[in-house]
């Protein structure tokens, strides 16, 4: 079944408890953190003292995605934090497969993140390390973007990579997810949807919930 990852960056943050707790309420599998630098990408939105406390505001897996240079430095604040899933982006990890073994061995999961001008054949080495693999669908650093089309062969080509490698590594797909073009997105083979603006602007969380469940199938 596929998983609903809603993101907080497009949450009302003068009320981010009742947001998560909303979501949670509504059917979401995890929530997506998005971590931003203003360096890597540019915009800078959220640190480890506020994953600290979503991590108080709910049970959900949290989902933590480092949009952030030199992401070494900073495993540790969000492994403390209470971060799950740790994601750090092939293009600002210097020495990858280091940077996730160290994520590994803090006993969190592992996740790698492709740019949309990234080629797949870049996680030839780190694909079998990793718990998921998230495809970036609109260019990062602000949320609200349109979903970039040339993504979703990119997520075929990396779903049959993962299957003629005979792994059980997630797909997470983020940016421009909305119930209209998530059919397309899993048929590709995507296991989760990152949805921000198109989740939390909805006006009903649940009913985005139920009609994404309804037109995927799952």
């Amino acid at each position: 079944m596929v998983m609903i990852a809603p993101s907080i960056l497009s949450a009302d943050f003068t009320r981010l408890g009742e947001e998560i707790a909303a979501a949670e309420r509504a059917g979401a599998d995890m929530i997506h953190v998005d971590v931003m630098d203003g360096h890597f990408v540019p915009n800078i939105s959220i640190g480890q003292v506020v994953v600290k406390g979503i991590r108080k505001a709910t049970g959900l897996p949290l989902d933590v995605h480092l949009m952030i240079e030199d992401p070494d430095g900073y495993i540790c604040d969000f492994v403390n934090a209470g971060a799950d899933i740790i994601t750090v982006h092939v293009e600002a990890a210097t020495h990858l497969h280091r940077t996730v073994q160290w994520i590994k061995e803090s006993g969190k999961k592992a996740g790698v993140s492709l740019n949309p001008a990234t080629p797949i054949w870049s996680l030839e080495n780190i694909l079998s390390e990793v718990s998921l693999v998230l495809v970036m669908s609109v260019n990062p650093g602000f949320g609200g973007q349109e979903f970039i089309p040339q993504c979703i062969e990119k997520v075929r080509t990396l779903k049959r990579m993962i299957q003629e490698k005979g792994l059980n590594t997630l797909i997470e797909v983020d940016g421009g997810i909305k119930p209209d073009n998530a059919k397309e997105v899993v048929d590709a083979g995507a296991d989760i949807l990152v949805m921000g603006s198109g989740f939390f602007n909805s006006g009903d969380y649940a009913e985005v919930v139920r009609e994404l469940r309804e037109r995927v199938g799952a």
